[in-house]
């Protein structure tokens, strides 16, 4: 049986994934045993990757950004059909290609950008598989986490009381390296209670200046946030990825162009003569998208793509965040 798996997560120092790779011919069965979902593709060609998730900024690369590698399946037109994050080993890959009459694309010593506009350029249908557990909270493990945080708090204001911040600090980072080890990092509230006021906060802050069009986007995940002196950030989580500058010079932030192509959907940030300056796939809220043009001077359209117009602006985009 011609069979292939990842051998390491797709960063530096994360999980493996349970993802497993089947061939009968040109057609693949792929499997995630972390969550027990299956499908078959035929795709055109294999595609392994290695970016970084930034664009290049004046202040250069944010060490904290880590390289992703991972493989994806493509379709005739180079869409992505299917996205399977994970380290592969090269000769594994080859072996399986060579059995299997599959097409391969080794895109990991390509320009990020190269590979980020192609991650980016999703197929009708497009799906990722991770390998790896659900990482949303079950039931139980929110007031959990809410406890250890109470518990923390007292352990903290306890040991501060009598002079021991010192050994808060030691205990605090002893446990959170624990934690990182046995990957339950939902707990690491117990070492931070901060953490049980700051999201809260942070949460309605978000809310607060995405109705006044300074953020588009999620307060956790992929947003933009506009920025003094006429720019645009494009931020994920508190890394900044790139920045733009708005205007109606060639190059600069003019438009912003909300697209639906089948079942896909996303953003394009365009010039002035129309052409993509970067590519944001995923679902974006037409009202918030409404505000959050009105209020950095650009203008906002909203259409259905058909297959050629979807083609030439994944294609010929700048950059994009997968």
């Amino acid at each position: 049986m011609n069979q292939l798996r990842p051998i390491a997560g797709a960063t530096k120092g994360s999980r493996r994934p349970k993802t497993v790779l089947i061939s009968d011919g040109a057609t693949l069965t792929v499997t995630d045993n972390a969550s027990g979902h299956s499908l078959r593709v035929t795709p055109a060609a294999l595609y392994t990757y290695k970016y970084v998730q930034q664009s290049t900024t004046k202040s250069g690369h944010d060490p904290k950004l880590p390289s992703v590698k991972g493989m994806a399946a493509l379709d005739a037109d180079g869409l992505v059909l299917l996205d399977l994050p994970g380290e592969w080993y090269k000769t594994d890959v080859e072996r399986f290609i060579a059995k299997s009459g599959i097409p391969l694309v080794d895109a990991r010593s390509q320009p990020p950008h190269q590979v980020r506009t192609t991650l980016a350029s999703r197929a009708p249908g497009w799906q990722r598989l991770r390998g790896l557990p659900d990482r949303a909270l079950r039931k139980w493990q929110k007031p959990a986490a809410i406890g250890a945080g109470a518990v923390g708090l007292i352990t903290m204001a306890y040991l501060v009381s009598v002079g021991l911040w010192g050994a808060w600090r030691g205990l605090s980072a002893v446990g959170s390296m624990f934690l990182d080890l046995l990957h339950v990092k939902w707990l690491g509230v117990a070492f931070s209670p901060a953490l049980l006021f700051i999201r809260p906060v942070r949460a309605r802050l978000h809310r607060w200046r995405t109705k006044r069009g300074f953020v588009l986007g999620l307060p956790w995940g992929l947003n933009l946030r506009t920025e003094p002196y006429d720019k645009i950030r494009i931020i994920h989580g508190s890394h900044v990825i790139t920045e733009l500058r708005t205007g109606e010079s060639p190059g600069q932030a003019f438009s912003l162009l909300l697209y639906y192509h089948e079942d896909l959907t996303g953003l394009f940030i365009l010039d002035r003569p129309g052409r993509a300056l970067h590519h944001l796939p995923g679902p974006w809220s037409p009202e918030v998208a409404n505000t959050f043009a009105k209020r950095n001077k650009l203008i906002l359209a909203v259409h259905r793509l058909t297959r050629d117009e979807y083609l030439a602006l994944t294609k010929n985009t700048q950059e994009a965040t997968p």
